[in-house]
């Protein structure tokens, strides 16, 4: 007897991904995951883009492909507008085509970050670098395309395992050095993989219509110094082998970088907890959890 398999289709992008290894966690068991990557699938290439969804016709694409490193995009602002750009509305297209849900991962540099209150779906973009103008032109793609199914979801300062990030960083570091200044005038709210994923599948649960942009990270809000005094007091509580002795507080302008980093981007929630009616664990819970997972 020939088993029919029920699971609905969920095409994930850029599979190899921090976010997409968690999303694919995530899924397993209820979603018959297709996984696609370089160098077998190029988000640039619009005829593969397009044949792939077409002969696939997933129920839900997830796109987590990006050019994601943040100064490189500064030099590179060509190739980041392609990939985070207008392949975005090549996917959107694609998703029309074939019927299928687009969620797509966006970040909180679409915002100047100039501002001091928590930032809603709402609040006027105004990006301040070459991945930020990239990214929001990967918004702008799905909005005045013809998909109307959709979910954007904008993060911001995400972490995970299997993946390059903050927390790996200031770790390894910690391990070599005695000392690191950290910069302490940029606030924000630090984002677990784990949780993101979580929040993507309460988002397509929703028994009401859930197209559209949603902000989610984790609770609560620090600047980067805040975050990195945490992942050394875990870490040694941990049992991690550091050298580090003291993390000192700087400024933005003590650390000069290629690209603008946003200096406020705490996201407001709430459209998101309305929808699912799910709380959102604090960003120091979700680091304590991270330390017992790696």
């Amino acid at each position: 007897m020939d088993v029919v398999n029920h699971k609905k289709k969920l095409l994930l992008v850029g599979s190899k991904g921090m976010l997409a290894q968690k999303i694919a966690a995530r899924a397993a068991g209820e979603w018959e995951i297709i996984a696609v990557d370089l160098p077998d699938f190029d988000l640039t290439d619009q005829a593969q883009v397009l044949a792939t969804v077409q002969r696939l016709s997933p129920a839900v694409i997830i796109n987590c492909a990006a050019f994601t490193n943040v100064d490189a995009c500064e030099s590179e602002e060509e190739v980041a507008t392609r990939v985070n750009g207008s392949a975005v509305g090549t996917l959107a297209e694609a998703a029309h085509a074939a019927s299928a849900t687009l969620v797509h991962i966006s970040t909180d540099y679409v915002f100047s970050g100039t501002g001091n209150t928590p930032l809603s779906e709402k609040d006027i973009v105004g990006p301040q670098s070459a991945y930020g103008r990239s990214k929001l032109l990967g918004e702008q793609s799905i909005l005045t395309s013809r998909l109307e199914k959709f979910i954007i979801l904008r993060t911001s300062w995400l972490y995970g395992p299997g993946g390059n990030n903050f927390v790996e960083t200031i770790i390894r570091l910690a391990k070599q050095r005695e000392k690191l200044g950290i910069v302490a005038d940029q606030i924000g709210s630090p984002t677990y993989t784990g949780d993101l994923a979580d929040a993507i599948f309460s988002i397509l649960a929703s028994d009401v219509d859930p197209y559209g942009i949603y902000h989610f990270s984790n609770d609560g809000a620090c600047s980067w110094y805040d975050f990195a005094l945490k992942i050394v007091d875990l870490a040694r509580k941990n049992g991690e082998n550091l050298k580090i002795k003291e993390i000192a507080p700087i400024r933005t302008e003590d650390y000069p970088l290629p690209a603008k980093r946003p200096a406020y981007s705490v996201f407001s929630k709430e459209k998101y907890c309305q929808l699912t009616g799910k709380s959102i664990p604090f960003w120091q819970d979700s680091l304590a959890k991270y330390f017992i997972e790696r």
